[in-house]
């Protein structure tokens, strides 16, 4: 008896209609599985941007000067602070100033590219202090001021020298002597130390 009425009610509605619904169905089906892969596609992007992205931000400076192993800021002298930002008259100070001593050597913080000499200043007076390098490594793009390098191009790795701290008493004397670490698009510098 149970067998007779089960078959009742599976034809209690036209095969046409059923056809519809299961086509209705299967339509549903893939039309999530259509949008669960769009979004795992999606998804996967985003993660990759997110994790190159954290990479980048993660990127910290290895020592850069002989004397600072922990890459000491300057703060305040009689010439004004060190950090990004700092006002300098009608500017702003756009790098971070790393503490070295006239003469010290200067380290790659990472493995790095070389990528050219900087020519830090036009006034002839502070010749003395008018040098330093475009670098490369580790996603990031930055200058160094007040450095001479011992070359301006091809690689050097992390911990190896880049070239000596010049003079800086000279042009700017009780300043603290410090390289001067600029970011290419003169982003702030601070999260990297």
């Amino acid at each position: 008896m149970l067998g007779n009425s089960r078959k009742h009610l599976m034809w209690t509605f036209p095969r046409k209609e059923n056809d519809e619904l299961y086509k209705s169905r299967e339509k549903k089906k893939k039309n999530r599985l259509y949008l669960d892969q769009t979004l795992d596609s999606k998804m996967r992007r985003v993660f990759i941007l997110l994790a190159v992205l954290c990479v980048c931000d993660g990127v910290m400076f290895g020592q850069l000067c002989n004397g600072n192993s922990a890459n000491s800021r300057r703060t305040s002298d009689k010439w004004g602070r060190g950090n990004y930002g700092a006002s300098r008259g009608a500017r702003l100070h756009k790098g971070l100033d790393i503490v070295c001593s006239d003469g010290s050597i200067v380290y790659a913080p990472f493995d790095v590219t070389l990528n050219g000499k900087v020519t830090v200043y036009n006034d002839p007076n502070k010749a003395a202090i008018n040098s330093g390098i475009n670098l490369s490594g580790e996603g990031l793009c930055f200058k160094l001021f007040y450095v001479q390098p011992d070359r301006t191009s091809g690689t050097v790795r992390a911990g190896q020298r880049l070239g000596v701290m010049l003079p800086m008493q000279s042009v700017y004397p009780e300043i603290t002597s410090h390289i001067h670490v600029q970011m290419c698009d003169r982003s702030d510098p601070t999260p990297h130390f």
